[in-house]
């Protein structure tokens, strides 16, 4: 029975380790959302944050490509999320190679 308990004592300090780590990383991600989100706050031209205000208020979000640009402001373009990869280009599969009744041998 100890041998069960300290198993399992041991399964939750690595679970609440790993969790801590989340937490972590998900603060870090977090303060810079809000230096991100608070940039583009002093960069945006009063009438765009009032046309943002409509829409969140109204639930419609169209692409940020359909906002036009206030009088005398440059749209930059926003960095891409930290920690998306990008995909690979989907590739038709191929059928696996048949097997020989080699392959069954252990070698």
């Amino acid at each position: 029975m100890d041998l069960v308990k300290s198993h399992l004592m041991y399964a939750v300090r690595e679970e609440v380790e790993v969790l801590k780590e989340q937490i972590k990383e998900l603060i870090e991600r977090n303060s810079q959302l809000e230096q991100e989100n608070n940039l583009l706050k002093n960069l945006a031209s009063p009438e765009q944050l009032a046309q943002f205000q409509a829409q969140v208020q109204s639930g419609s979000s169209p692409p940020p490509s359909a906002q036009p640009a206030g009088p005398g402001t440059t749209q930059q373009p926003a960095a891409p999320p930290a920690q998306t990869a990008p995909r690979a280009p989907d590739r038709p599969r191929s059928p696996p190679p048949a097997r020989t009744r080699h392959d069954d041998r252990l070698v």
